[in-house]
């Protein structure tokens, strides 16, 4: 089976560079993409939306036998939930990476702040303590030698969804900032942030206590969690 791994902000597809080796020699064909305009600092990002990167993740889905799995990271949970709208009889599952589904006309995160017209790795003091867990001083230097900018409308284009069939598609969410007692919770309470997941019919919650960025701080764990969630 192949996985299609989807990076979150200012990361391209060799930030999953710790996790895709355990997957890989446990028999699964990884696909860790660089989306549009993260290719590189020196890219032109000016012109990229949103759908480009749903666009980019269905024509790699397109290009494979089905049915794949997606592994959403951050705002790549977001690209994961409409690409599998937009292929949901070749999508096996959806993981999200301390993430979940972006609703219709939801937007990633427009409030970072936005420098010369595109949206680089903000200083550690924009981010929230739950964020930087286990993120030591090596690695936050690591996280920003690699960081690219992100382009500005990914960060709040609308969300376009079509098919609910989407909903059929199985989703694993790994919590890492916050924990699946608190996901369950915000459910049963019928909480905004997760209405969309709330729709899912078939929904696990797996723990993975550390902060936002688990393919650093965590990689094996990570690669663990998410070989536990294809296998089912």
């Amino acid at each position: 089976m192949d996985l299609l791994l989807i990076p979150g902000f200012w990361l391209d597809g060799a930030s999953w560079d710790d996790v895709t080796e355990p997957l890989r020699d446990a028999g699964y064909t990884v696909h860790a993409l660089t989306l549009p305009g993260l290719e590189s600092r020196d890219a032109d990002r000016t012109d990229i939306g949103l759908r480009d990167h749903v666009d980019a993740v269905v024509a790699a889905i397109d290009s494979l036998p089905s049915p794949v799995v997606l592994v959403g990271h951050s705002g790549g949970g977001a690209i994961a939930h409409a690409a599998a709208d937009a292929r949901p009889d070749a999508v096996a599952r959806v993981i999200y990476v301390d993430s979940g589904p972006l609703g219709e006309g939801g937007v990633i995160n427009d409030e970072l702040p936005v420098v010369n017209g595109e949206v680089p790795l903000p200083d550690w003091s924009e981010f929230d303590e739950e964020d930087l867990v286990d993120l030591g001083d090596g690695l936050r230097e690591r996280f920003r030698s690699i960081a690219i900018p992100e382009p500005v409308r990914i960060t709040s284009d609308k969300q376009t969804l079509s098919d609910p069939r989407r909903y059929d598609v199985p989703v694993t969410v790994i919590c890492c900032e916050f924990s699946a007692e608190m996901m369950r919770a915000w459910l049963a309470a019928g909480n905004s942030f997760v209405a969309e997941l709330a729709k899912v019919k078939e929904v696990e919650l797996v723990d993975l206590p550390t902060g936002h960025w688990p393919q650093f701080t965590r990689p094996r764990e990570l690669a663990a969690a998410i070989l536990a969630a294809v296998d089912r």
